[in-house]
């Protein structure tokens, strides 16, 4: 075990560019702590900002590395910015970069002088391991989305932790995402036939956590038609049809994985 429990800060839970651009929700993304080491997945637009008005406050310079899913701006907005903060200023030449590698170069996300602050960039691909000081995660297959595209498998002391990032459902989603704990990105309330959107609806969801049966599943990352059905009644549906522990993420929420998983052990969860 490590001397500090593992813990989930979403700094922010917006989802798509209406939600982002209006800022109905945040879209800071997800702060990752597990005993020493602290990892920041997804810093979209504002990401910084909200990090340093956090209670208590999010100090980017005791990050040791970024995570990013994909390229797209609601996920990557703050990604230079924020590794100008974890290296202080590229003063102190530290940290690690995981992205994809279409968020490089030309048609890419981070700029060319950044990528010269880290220790070190570690380009994702699919179903593969990676480890950042006592954090170990790994990728799944290539998500259905625009860009190139993944979601993570977290091994934490308390719990393994699914991120399921932007896709189209696919079938193998259940088999690849095997937490105990599933952070789903839900951008849609409904899926909609007749517009090509790859990205999971609300009945997506319900055909993953109902096959792999998670301990909890967090709902985050909202699309318009989902902040218009309250997130929060949502999750209650869904726990209610499903008999599964269901929650929506809230701006600055924060997660402990050791008391969340203890709390429901409690209540026969």
């Amino acid at each position: 075990m490590i001397g500090e429990g593992s813990f989930l800060k979403f700094v922010g839970t917006a989802g798509a560019r209406f939600v982002v651009i209006k800022q109905l929700r945040a879209s800071g993304g997800i702060w990752i702590s597990s005993g020493k080491t602290n990892l920041y997945l997804d810093p979209g637009p504002g990401a910084l900002v909200r990090c340093l008005s956090s209670r208590p406050r999010l100090d980017p310079g005791k990050l040791q590395g970024i995570l990013l899913s994909h390229k797209h701006l609601d996920h990557s907005g703050d990604v230079n910015v924020m590794i100008e903060a974890m290296s202080q200023g590229g003063s102190r030449k530290g940290g690690v970069l995981f992205a994809p590698h279409d968020a490089f170069g030309s048609g890419g996300v981070v700029f060319e002088y950044v990528v010269n602050y880290l220790e070190r960039v570690e380009i994702l691909r699919a179903n593969q391991n990676y480890r950042l000081g006592g954090l170990s995660f790994s990728t799944g297959c290539a998500h259905i989305h625009p860009v190139e595209t993944y979601g993570f498998n977290f091994q934490f002391p308390e719990a393994e932790v699914s991120f399921v990032t932007d896709t189209r459902f696919f079938d193998e989603i259940a088999d690849t995402y095997t937490g105990q704990v599933m952070v789903i990105n839900v951008v849609r309330y409904l899926p909609i036939e007749t517009v090509d959107i790859d990205h999971l609806s609300i009945e997506d969801v319900r055909r993953i956590i109902e096959r792999r049966r998670p301990r909890l599943t967090v709902l985050t990352h909202f699309g318009m038609t989902m902040i218009k059905a309250k997130p929060w009644e949502v999750a209650e549906m869904l726990e209610r049809e499903t008999g599964l522990r269901v929650i929506a993420a809230r701006d600055g929420m924060r997660l402990d994985l050791a008391d969340y998983l203890q709390s429901n052990e409690a209540h026969g969860r």
